[in-house]
């Protein structure tokens, strides 16, 4: 385990990719439940859209830890 991981900085990831790291896992998460566990070919535009979303979300809220 690298000290990155430690210190609350998993993987390396900065504050914010760790954020839209997390809201891309909750939107496909999401999308499969809602799909019985299997994205289908013709569904990928529809899920591209709702992770761009998410990730919109994400990026308009987030805020650098302060330090």
């Amino acid at each position: 385990m690298s000290d990155a991981y430690v210190v609350g900085d998993p993987d390396g990831l900065s504050p914010l990719l760790v954020a839209l790291r997390d809201a891309i896992a909750r939107e496909l998460h999401a999308q499969l439940a809602l799909r019985a566990e299997r994205i289908e070919l013709a569904d990928v535009p529809e899920v591209s859209y709702q992770v761009t979303v998410q990730v919109d979300r994400t990026l308009r809220g987030w805020r650098p830890p302060p330090g």
